[in-house]
C-alpha cells in the first residue's frame, strides 16, 4: 500500500495528500446498502472517510427467508413478509436521511427460490427498491472486495458463511482471484439427510471438491459472515479474552477443536447470555462449526483473522476509484477524525515531525501507529479532563478502525493515554496491556510523553516549534528552541519534557537556536 503518494496536490511528506474532501470520495460521504441474506435482512449506512467509513446506520431484521427452502423450494413465507416489512422500513429511513438511491442485494435465498423472482418483484412494486439478484462467484467477489477494504494488499482464503450458501474467494496483492460457491449454510446443513454423521460426510466431499478448483490456501483464513463471528465470539469467552472487538480477532487453527468441545460441553442459553448472541444464531453455531473444522484441516491455513467487513463493505469498495482503494485506511479514518474534532486540525502532522526523532529505527509498520496516535492527539479534548486519557484509550481500542490488529489498537490507545496522564496503572484497562509486549508498552509511553510534551508548544499548524534530538547509544535528549518560542517552554512544559526523560533514562540539554 503507498501511505506517502497522491499524483494530485503538492507532497504532503510521509503523510500524503488528504483525499476525504476530493470530490471522487465525496461521493461516497455516506452511502446506504441493503443486504437481503439467507437469515437477514440488513440496512447499513456508511459515512465519513470514504476509505474508512463509519457505520452512520446498522439495523439487522433477522426473517431466516432460506428457512425450509431445500424442502419446499420456496422462501419462507412468514420470512417475506418480514422481510418486505424491513425494506419499507428501511426505505423511509433513507429518504428521511436524505440518502442517495440506495443499493441492494440479494444473496441464495432469493436466487435459488422458485419464487425468489416473484419476491424481487413485489419488493420493487411495494417500495420502489430495485433488488440485485446475484450468483454465488459475484456473492464471493464481493465479501472478498470487502475484506480489501480493511486489509489492503492482503492475502489469502476469504470465507463467507451465510444461512443458505458458503463462498471462497482467493485475494492476492489486493485483487480477487478464483472464486467458488457451495451449500454448506447452516439453513441448508440442518436439512441434510442422516444426522450429524450424514453431514460430516457431505462437508467433507463439498469442501474436497471446493479445493480441488482453488488449489493450495496454506496463507491466511478470513472468516466472513455472522456464524463465524458468533464463533470467534465464544472463542473469546472460552479463552478469557479481554477485548471484545471481532474484527480483526485471531484464532489458531488448533483453537478451532478446543472452541468446538467448550461450545459441546456447556449450556447453549448460558453461552447465548454470556456472549450477547441471539438465540436465532446461537441455534446455527454448531453446524456452522462442522463446517470450520473441515476447513480448517482441508485447507490448512497458517492463522485465521476474522473480518467484520464483507458484503456490504464490499458493494462501498466496488464504487472508489482505485487511488482512493490503495489509501491507508487507518490514516484516512484519523486524518477525518482529527479534522472533524481537533482544536487545530494539521497540528498532528506537525506533532509527528516533532516526535519522529525518538523512532528513527521503527519500521513503517510502528511509523504508520504513530502517524495515526499524532492524528488521534486531540481529537478528545471536549471529554472532561479526569476522564479524558480513559476516553482516547476507549476510543482507540474500540473504535471502529479499519487496518489494526488487536496489539495495535492497544499501542495506539496506551500512546494516546500517555498524551493525559504519566501513569497507565490504576485504570478499568490493565487487562488490556497484556495484548501487547512489554517492548512496545515502553514505546507507547515514550510516544505518548512525547505527544504531551510536544503539545505544550503548541501556536499554529505550521510553527517552529522546535526539534527534539535523541541520541539513543549516549542516552541523551537534547530540545533545541527557537528563540522566540523559548517563552513556551515553561514550567509545566519543563515537567513534561523531564517525564519524558525519566521514561527514556536520558540526561537532558536545551539548546536555543537564534
Amino acid at each position: 500500500m503507498n501511505l506517502h503518494a497522491d499524483a494530485a496536490g503538492p507532497d504532503w511528506g510521509p503523510f500524503g495528500r488528504p483525499i476525504f474532501d476530493d470530490p471522487s470520495a465525496r461521493a461516497l460521504s455516506r452511502v446506504g446498502v441493503i443486504d437481503v441474506g439467507s437469515n437477514s435482512v440488513r440496512l447499513v449506512v456508511f459515512d465519513g472517510a470514504a476509505r474508512s467509513p463509519a457505520y452512520f446506520y446498522n439495523e439487522k431484521i433477522m426473517c431466516a427467508l432460506g428457512a425450509g427452502l431445500s424442502e419446499t423450494g420456496h422462501l419462507n413465507p412468514e420470512g417475506r413478509v418480514r422481510a418486505l416489512a424491513a425494506i419499507r422500513r428501511f426505505q423511509l429511513l433513507a429518504k428521511g436521511m436524505d440518502l442517495p438511491p440506495l443499493t441492494a442485494v440479494a444473496t441464495a435465498a432469493v436466487r435459488d427460490a422458485e419464487d425468489g423472482a416473484a419476491f424481487r418483484d413485489e419488493v420493487e412494486r411495494e417500495t420502489g427498491l430495485r433488488i440485485w439478484v446475484i450468483d454465488g462467484k459475484e456473492e464471493a467477489r464481493l465479501s472478498a472486495q470487502g475484506v480489501l477494504l480493511g486489509w489492503p494488499g492482503s492475502y489469502g482464503l476469504v470465507c463467507d458463511i451465510g444461512g443458505s450458501s458458503m463462498e471462497l474467494a482467493e485475494i492476492r496483492e489486493g485483487r480477487v482471484g478464483r472464486r467458488v460457491t457451495s451449500q454448506l449454510g447452516p439453513l441448508k446443513l440442518k436439512e441434510v439427510k442422516g444426522g450429524k454423521s450424514g453431514r460430516k460426510t457431505h462437508i467433507k466431499t463439498v469442501i474436497e471438491s471446493l479445493s480441488d478448483e482453488m488449489g493450495t490456501q496454506r496463507d491466511r483464513l478470513f472468516l466472513v459472515g455472522g456464524s463465524w463471528r458468533a464463533i470467534a465470539r465464544l472463542d473469546m469467552e472460552r479463552r478469557g479474552y479481554p477485548l471484545h472487538v471481532l474484527h480483526e480477532y485471531r484464532m489458531s487453527t488448533s483453537a478451532v477443536n478446543s472452541t468446538a468441545r467448550f461450545i459441546a460441553d456447556n449450556d447453549p442459553d448460558e453461552l447465548r447470555a454470556a456472549c450477547g448472541i441471539s438465540s436465532t444464531r446461537m441455534a446455527l453455531v454448531p453446524y456452522a462449526m462442522e463446517v470450520l473444522k473441515r476447513l480448517v484441516r482441508t485447507f490448512k491455513p497458517k492463522d485465521i483473522a476474522v473480518s467484520s467487513y464483507g458484503i456490504r463493505e464490499g458493494l462501498l469498495y466496488e464504487q472508489m476509484p482505485q487511488r482512493l482503494r490503495d489509501r491507508d485506511p487507518l490514516i484516512e479514518a484519523c486524518r477525518f477524525a482529527e479534522a472533524k474534532d481537533a482544536r487545530m486540525p494539521g497540528f498532528g502532522r506537525t506533532l509527528y515531525d516533532f516526535v519522529t526523532p525518538l523512532f528513527k529505527s521503527a519500521p513503517e509498520a510502528k511509523q504508520r501507529l504513530i502517524k495515526a496516535a499524532c492524528l488521534l492527539h486531540d481529537v478528545s479534548w471536549r471529554a472532561h479532563p479526569d476522564y479524558r486519557a480513559e476516553v482516547c484509550f476507549d476510543n482507540a481500542t474500540r473504535a471502529n478502525l479499519g487496518g489494526l490488529k488487536h496489539s495495535e489498537r492497544i499501542f495506539v490507545g496506551l500512546a494516546l493515554l500517555h498524551r493525559y496522564r504519566n501513569r497507565r496503572e490504576g485504570t478499568r484497562f490493565e487487562d488490556l496491556y497484556n495484548l501487547l509486549d512489554e517492548k512496545s508498552q515502553h514505546e507507547a509511553e515514550i510516544l505518548g510523553k512525547a505527544m504531551r510534551f510536544g503539545a505544550m508548544l503548541w501556536m499554529r499548524r505550521d510553527a517552529q516549534m522546535g526539534q527534539l534530538r535523541w541520541f539513543p547509544q549516549k542516552k541523551q535528549l537534547q530540545l533545541r528552541m527557537p528563540v522566540q518560542a523559548l517563552p513556551l517552554f515553561g514550567e509545566v512544559a519543563e515537567s513534561r519534557f523531564m517525564s519524558l526523560a525519566n521514561s527514556l533514562q536520558a540526561d537532558v540539554s536545551v539548546k536555543t537556536l537564534r
